[in-house]
């Protein structure tokens, strides 16, 4: 996936966050489930700082947006099959995916799914 697909998953994804702020560490969590390539990782939290997305004080994040969060009736698409878990890397028959405007993030496992989302 190029570089400017992965920054516009982890902007999207970021746009989505249910807490009304994250750590940093917390916020890397969720940006290392789009790549794990630190440079990307960076690009996406500059990004997002740049365009409003989040605003950062020090080492937490703020979503600017609310009420933008993903419904699981509408946005998590259940599919079966051989999958490792994006989050946690576990194997697992049910991946769930993310589907987002531009891109589909995921496979994840029923758990990292809520965690990756803010229901946990």
């Amino acid at each position: 996936m190029p570089s400017d697909d992965r920054v516009a998953l982890g902007l999207e994804l970021l746009a989505h966050l249910e807490h009304p702020e994250l750590s940093v560490k917390e916020a890397m969590d969720r940006i290392e489930t789009v790549t794990t390539d630190p440079q990307v990782q960076r690009e996406i939290l500059e990004a997002a700082e740049r365009e409003g997305v989040v605003e950062r004080d020090g080492g937490t994040i703020h979503p600017t947006r609310t009420g933008t969060y993903v419904s699981f009736e509408r946005d998590v698409v259940v599919k079966t099959g051989e999958f490792d878990c994006r989050r946690c890397g576990a194997g697992i028959s049910e991946g769930h995916f993310v589907t987002f405007d531009n891109d589909e993030l995921g496979p994840f496992g029923s758990t990292c799914i809520r965690k990756v989302l803010g229901r946990d």
